[in-house]
């Protein structure tokens, strides 16, 4: 008579490794996905299918044993070193903030630096809605700062083209996409630029916002506090004549900021300002200096653009120096960061600069087990140094982080 299998020691075995689980899982910085799941679930039917096909007799119970041991190892494997880890996540769930991309010009091919392909900015935004981002309405902006858990993303557009009203506003108009669309006042209406009441029938859809972004759209930094505060008051008083109205957003030409040039735009009651230096907007962030990630030709390119939407923000408490404005006698700058504590695997950073026009990877010291020093080799030599420090999160995310200098004319 065949020995009977001592079946039920698979389901207590079962049963004890689901208790672990969820132990482990709960008190860890581990994301159970649907793919660990999905593991776990083909390895448990596969062995019982497995078992079944074998006769219970004593000849095959070692080889039963052994199966089950294997599914005791695999399972062990999959929470220990489950691929979607934690890198640096608190335990929370991550705050996505949110995505903000600058676009300029859509399909004027001669100017690759500033421009996106129609056909390029169909698939961007089709793999936004792929991957489950909703567009913030500007007038929503504020309140979504605060909505933590979801993706989200705004779309602005700089200067008004009119290669942005002919090729690019009937798509984003049928879809009824928002976006802020910035524009220079002293440009509207002159050739390539939008006209008043073209921005006018533009301004009538409540998904739709026209910022500010300076009467001249000269290098505001450059000039003095009187010019600079004639240009904006200028600009205010043509939005107030056309639109009866003057945005709270405002954009920096050439995404170029200092302190005083933040001190001028709080002073005339703007609420948001934006630069072109990279990252995630978030509710820690300094709302006059507020990251974009620009979008043309190269970097909309749809492999990059991929990655721009696994970025989360790269939460800090302090930047130094603060004056991004810098002269020969301090570049290179002394760059230092001070994060949030809750930021795990801080030194897992990885940051990248384009001092002397060379995009090398910087030198990092630790000051502290929040705070960083940003060592530079050599002086930022084109009009904009940038330096750009990301951290690996969950599921292939990123926490980004972009710093831009401007350096000032000799």
């Amino acid at each position: 008579m065949a020995e009977k299998l001592p079946g039920p020691i698979l389901t207590i075995i079962e049963k004890l490794l689901s208790i672990f689980a969820f132990f482990f899982v709960s008190r860890s910085n581990i994301l159970l996905t649907s793919i660990s799941l999905f593991l776990i679930f083909v390895c448990n039917f596969s062995t019982k299918k497995l078992l079944f096909n074998f006769n219970p007799i004593e000849s095959f119970l070692p080889v039963q044993l052994i199966i089950k041991k294997s599914l005791i190892i695999f399972l062990f494997i999959v929470f220990l070193f489950n691929p979607y880890k934690s890198y640096s996540s608190s335990n929370s769930a991550p705050d996505y903030g949110i995505i903000t991309l600058m676009y300029h010009r859509f399909e004027e091919n001669k100017y690759p630096s500033t421009n996106v392909k129609i056909k390029d900015f169909k698939d961007h935004l089709n793999l936004i809605i792929n991957e489950g981002f909703s567009f913030v309405n500007p007038d929503d902006f504020e309140s979504e700062l605060k909505n933590k858990t979801k993706k989200k993303l705004l779309l602005t557009v700089d200067d008004g083209f009119l290669s942005f009203y002919e090729n690019a506003w009937p798509i984003l108009k049928s879809k009824k996409i928002p976006f802020i669309l910035f524009v220079s006042t002293r440009e509207v209406g002159k050739k390539g630029y939008m006209t008043w009441s073209q921005i006018n029938e533009v301004a009538k859809e409540d998904f739709a916002h026209i910022g500010n972004h300076s009467h001249s759209h000269e290098y505001l930094i450059d000039e003095n506090k009187n010019e600079v505060m004639d240009d904006l008051k200028k600009s205010i008083s043509i939005f107030k004549n056309k639109m009866g109205y003057n945005s709270h957003f405002f954009s920096y030409p050439f995404g170029e900021y200092s302190v005083e040039l933040k001190e001028i735009v709080n002073s005339l009651k703007f609420k948001f300002a934006f630069g072109q230096h990279s990252g995630v907007v978030d509710d820690t962030k300094d709302l006059l200096e507020l990251p974009r990630f620009p979008i043309n030709e190269k970097y909309g390119e749809i492999k990059r653009f991929k990655t721009i939407l696994k970025t989360l923000p790269f939460k800090f408490k302090k930047i130094n120096p603060e004056e991004k404005y810098i002269f020969d006698e301090n570049n290179p700058p002394k760059v230092s960061v001070e994060f949030f504590d809750d930021i795990k695997n801080i030194k897992l950073i990885n940051c990248y600069s384009n001092e002397e026009n060379k995009w090398r990877k910087s030198e990092i010291i630790f000051k502290d087990n929040n705070k960083i020093e940003i060592k530079l080799k050599g002086k930022f030599i084109t009009e904009r140094g940038r330096i750009n420090c990301s951290l690996r999160e969950d599921n292939g995310l990123w926490r980004w982080l972009g710093v831009q200098f401007v350096i000032a004319e000799k």
